[in-house]
């Protein structure tokens, strides 16, 4: 996996499940589809900081009272997945100023992630943690692990201050996520968290918001009396 070009179709999990005490039924069950208004899942693993150079343990109690972007990628020393990695790494100055902490996951091992991080040019200067799910567990309770082939998803994940999920993206190898839309998503829900107001369609600071909070039964079939399709594209 990593960066296949080719896609292949999901396998379902058989689930053993005790009907009664004499018989068991294997049930087809896929992975959960999203996460979004879920409780970030408790994990602990190791990891590696890259600012600091050193070997350490997160846990998803770092994360508590905080904004946090949790990342998955399939793996390191392949080829988008640096990409990624080195992006979000661009923004991190702007991710901080929105007090908002960063932490990539892969199932690959400490070690690996250091020497990933020490010979891939791209991530040169790389200041975020990124998470050794050896166990495969932390992508498993994210609903990002391919458990025929071992590896994750391109999973992102937005938690709100209270641990609760307000935005997901998944995505299959072969293309790279936007860090520029997601910079805009935490922008948007810190917004609409600290207004009450709702955010349209690809709103930016200092673009007009919906007060739905304020004018709710005025703008019931009449959104468009408060913001035009122009606006909204600009």
């Amino acid at each position: 996996m990593g960066c296949d070009t080719g896609l292949k179709p999901r396998k379902k999990v058989q689930v053993e499940n005790a009907k009664n005490s004499n018989q068991l039924v294997k049930e087809e069950k896929t992975m959960s589809s999203t996460m979004v208004r879920q409780e970030m899942p408790n994990f602990t693993m190791d990891a590696y900081d890259a600012a600091t150079g050193h070997f350490t343990t997160v846990s998803s109690d770092n994360y508590k009272g905080k904004w946090a972007v949790i990342c998955f990628y399939p793996a390191d020393f392949t080829f988008v997945c640096p990409t990624e990695i080195a992006a979000m790494n661009a923004k991190y100055d702007e991710f901080q100023k929105l007090n908002t902490e960063i932490l990539a996951v892969s199932v690959d091992s400490k070690f690996s992630h250091k020497r990933f991080v020490e010979t891939e040019p791209i991530l040169k200067g790389l200041r975020l943690t990124i998470g050794a799910d050896g166990n495969q567990e932390v992508s498993r309770a994210f609903g990002v692990l391919i458990e025929e082939e071992g590896v994750a998803l391109r999973g992102r994940f937005l938690f709100n201050p209270d641990g609760i999920c307000v935005a997901q993206e998944v995505q299959a190898d072969s293309v790279g996520r936007n860090v520029n839309e997601f910079l805009r998503q935490v922008q948007a829900w810190q917004h609409a968290t600290k207004t009450g107001e709702v955010c349209p369609a690809g709103w930016r600071p200092g673009k007009k918001t919906l007060p739905v909070n304020t004018d709710a039964e005025k703008m019931t079939g009449r959104v468009g009396d408060y913001i035009t399709i122009e606006e909204i594209l600009d």
